[in-house]
């Protein structure tokens, strides 16, 4: 029987299955019924065990018969399991973002996570993506073809959406704003992980992981090792079915 992981996000629901070593993911939008889109992607598979993490865990768990788990846990878990080296986890999804460092056996050691503020969350990256009218999935590879750096006084989504405003009618080149915002999150993970105290090989997971971008800016102003999974936003699916797995 196959063993099922929910990663209810903000955004996106992610469902991992496994069956033996046959692995499959599902990528969703969230919408505005969670548990509805949730039930719309588990279908009416007879799943032996399904564990549910992210920030809809607890609605979702007890209505569909599962196991709630915490987000720390679930990448902790997933990362660990495709990257059994590695020392640490950098998150950052719609909404949130987590820094977690990691013991040589893949136990959690240290966390730290922001889920008060969109400062350093996709989110931020949507919003002043509007306002420079690109698509989020081009802002990474805008950034990267700035040819002058300029700095955001504010991490704030809100000022800093204002603050985008202001350079755009200061005739600012638009690549130039899209590497300010980019550094602004990187400031803000780089100070997460200084505080969590990361070394070593660390996993860049959730869907902003997809933006090379960010991830080349937090790996050098950490001076770490990062790997990115094929699949970074089905990293905390993964790690519940792979405890749906361990306990099935």
């Amino acid at each position: 029987m196959i063993c099922a992981g929910l990663d209810v996000g903000s955004r996106t629901i992610k469902l991992v299955t496994l069956d033996g070593n046959d692995l499959k993911s599902q990528v969703a939008a969230t919408g505005a019924n969670p548990l509805k889109r949730c039930r719309e992607l588990i279908g009416d598979n007879g799943y032996r065990r399904l564990v549910v993490t992210g920030y809809g865990r607890h609605l979702v768990a007890p209505a569909l018969g599962g196991e709630a788990i915490s987000e720390i846990k679930a990448f902790a878990l997933g990362s660990h399991h495709l990257f059994p080296g590695c020392r640490a986890v950098i998150d950052i999804g719609g909404q949130d973002c987590k820094v977690i460092r990691l013991s040589a056996d893949g136990t959690v050691q240290k966390f730290e996570m922001n889920d008060r503020c969109a400062a350093g969350t996709g989110r931020f990256l949507e919003v002043t993506a509007a306002t420079l009218e690109v698509p989020v999935g081009s802002l990474g590879n805008l950034a990267l073809g700035a040819t002058r750096q300029i700095t955001l006084n504010s991490l704030c989504t809100v000022f800093a959406e204002s603050e985008v405003v202001s350079l755009i009618g200061r005739g600012e080149e638009t690549a130039a704003i899209a590497l300010a915002l980019h550094e602004a999150i990187a400031v803000r993970i780089a100070a997460m992980s200084k505080r969590v105290n990361i070394a070593g090989k660390t996993v860049f997971a959730g869907g902003a992981a997809l933006n090379r971008c960010l991830g080349r800016l937090i790996a050098e102003k950490l001076a770490i090792e990062m790997v990115i999974p094929d699949s970074p936003q089905t990293v905390g699916a993964l790690g519940a079915a792979l405890l749906a797995r361990e306990g099935d």
